[in-house]
Formats: structure tokens, C-alpha cells, sequence
């Protein structure tokens, strides 16, 4: 019998509002000091809610929100604000 994999993707296991706030804050938590699993979550769950929706709620391009949020992306301070607005998150320091 030949198995068959297929690839993971995060979006799968990110389909409620908790999932996605456990999620981010475990990459949070995680995250190397490079941003690296922020943007990988934030992108991971607003492909969960719908890419296209969370671009028009930024102004920002579908394209160009993948673009920043992609494992090459480097986006600016001010679109992840405006990302996370739009995913209705907040931050809080403690």
C-alpha cells in the first residue's frame, strides 16, 4: 500500500477565534526576535479569515499582504498595525 502525505498548513488548525489567539500567542512567545513567527501567524490567520477581506480592511493589496506577511517579507511596524487592527488583535505590554 503506497502512503500519501499531504503538506501541513496551519490555516487547517486555525478555524476559531481561540485557535488563532492561542496560536499568536504562542508564536509570540516563540518568535526568535526576527518577527519571523509574528508574521507567519498573522499571515496564517488572515488566510483563516479570508485574504481578501483582510486586505480591504487595510487598504493594502491581497498581493502586497502576501508579499509582507511571506517568509521573505519584511513588512513595516505600521502594516503589521494595520494587519492586526483588521484581525481585530491587540497588543498589550506587561
Amino acid at each position: 500500500m503506497k502512503e500519501k502525505f499531504t503538506r501541513w498548513d496551519a490555516v487547517d488548525h486555525v478555524r476559531t477565534e481561540a485557535d488563532q489567539t492561542a496560536y499568536l500567542n504562542a508564536c509570540l512567545d516563540d518568535d526568535p526576535g526576527d518577527g519571523s513567527l509574528v508574521r507567519a501567524a498573522l499571515g496564517d490567520i488572515a488566510r483563516a479569515r479570508g485574504m481578501s477581506s483582510v486586505a480591504r480592511a487595510t487598504g493594502i493589496s491581497r498581493e502586497g499582504l502576501y508579499r509582507a506577511l511571506s517568509s521573505e517579507g519584511n513588512p513595516e511596524f505600521a502594516t503589521v498595525m494595520r494587519v492586526m487592527r483588521a484581525l481585530g488583535v491587540h497588543l498589550r505590554a506587561a
